[in-house]
């Protein structure tokens, strides 16, 4: 999804919302310096029917996150008509993994050998290359998703020795409690660290619905926002 403004025939508070993010990412971009084609916004749908997805891809929205194995297949697989583009950002099992490859076109989440090692097993002599993220766990808990700092460059040279992947950059989240600026600095030096081994990888996805201007002042290039568009998630029952 790119951050420009498209128009619409009615008005909804889906729609509101999206064009309010929408002005609110160009408005942060401009303010960086840079440019908001750079940016792009996935709408992160956890939760959220497959027929929100459909609206927001009547809106002009083509990427698409979730964070949820099961529910990302079964999503993609009724949207298949969707030209979307989907994004897999939640923790993913190594034993999910080529299930995933087969519907994601990127994934934010490595954080793994298993993981890579996973991934890297193509069905098919015709698979295309996967784009990958390594993902950098910014906490000291180790049962929190990603690689630990010390451990992030092993991890991307095992990515990059890996057949069919293809690594775009570094993921975060920022953690509760951190200022997410100072989050987010750190993600740009551990960018900066990844791409003195791939000059490539020059992405950088950080940023959710409450912090997603901090970090585009830092370098993001790939922003993950669910509530501040899609609204409140359902209940589960």
């Amino acid at each position: 999804m790119t951050t420009s403004t498209s128009p619409t025939s009615s008005s909804s508070p889906l729609t509101e919302r999206l064009a309010a993010v929408r002005e609110g990412v160009a408005d942060a971009a401009r303010a960086a310096g840079r440019s908001p084609a750079e940016l792009t916004t996935i709408v992160v749908t956890k939760f959220h029917p497959a027929s929100l997805v459909r609206e927001l891809a009547a809106l002009g929205v083509r990427d698409v996150g979730e964070n949820r194995h099961q529910e990302a297949q079964e999503k993609a697989a009724e949207l298949a008509d969707l030209d979307l583009t989907w994004h897999f950002v939640g923790q993913l099992q190594s034993k999910k993994a080529r299930q995933a490859r087969r519907y994601a076109s990127v994934i934010h989440s490595v954080d793994r050998f298993s993981l890579v090692d996973a991934l890297a097993a193509r069905e098919g002599e015709g698979d295309s290359d996967l784009d990958v993220f390594v993902q950098l766990n910014l906490t000291d808990d180790p049962a929190r998703g990603g690689v630990a700092d010390r451990d992030l460059e092993p991890l991307v040279e095992h990515v990059l020795a890996a057949p069919g992947l293809h690594l775009l950059g570094v993921m975060a989240v920022a953690p509760l409690g951190e200022e997410p600026a100072r989050a987010f600095e750190r993600v740009r030096a551990a960018s900066g660290r990844v791409r003195s081994l791939a000059p490539e990888a020059t992405s950088i996805s950080a940023g959710m619905s409450q912090d997603y201007r901090e970090a585009i002042a830092a370098g993001a290039t790939h922003l993950r926002i669910g509530t501040a568009i899609t609204g409140n998630r359902p209940e589960l029952r």
